[in-house]
């Protein structure tokens, strides 16, 4: 399975570093801290909803494009992982 870039390297060279921008700046006009921005774009934490809709209205990204991206590679991590995880299938008793 092809793995799912994290939204966060994304947003860094998509949005912050053509805007010319540190990620002081950035958090700055996102209202948020640097050290919360910088965690998303080095791919150290998950894009919230919240950030998100920060990143929208700030500059320009559609939220759903966003989250979905997120979802993509939470989704891809999980399968990465899957071996790790040990369930087995629930198998329903019958009633004796």
């Amino acid at each position: 399975m092809k793995t799912s870039p994290h939204v966060g390297g994304l947003i860094r060279r998509e949005i912050i570093e053509p805007m010319g921008l540190s990620v002081t700046q950035a958090a700055s006009v996102l209202g948020v801290t640097r050290q919360a921005l910088s965690n998303l774009l080095n791919a150290r934490t998950a894009l919230t909803p919240d950030m998100a809709l920060r990143i929208e209205r700030a500059f320009g990204p559609k939220m759903d494009h966003l989250m979905s991206m997120q979802l993509a590679y939470d989704i891809a991590d999980a399968r990465r992982r899957e071996a790790q995880i040990k369930v087995k299938r629930f198998a329903k008793r019958s009633a004796a």
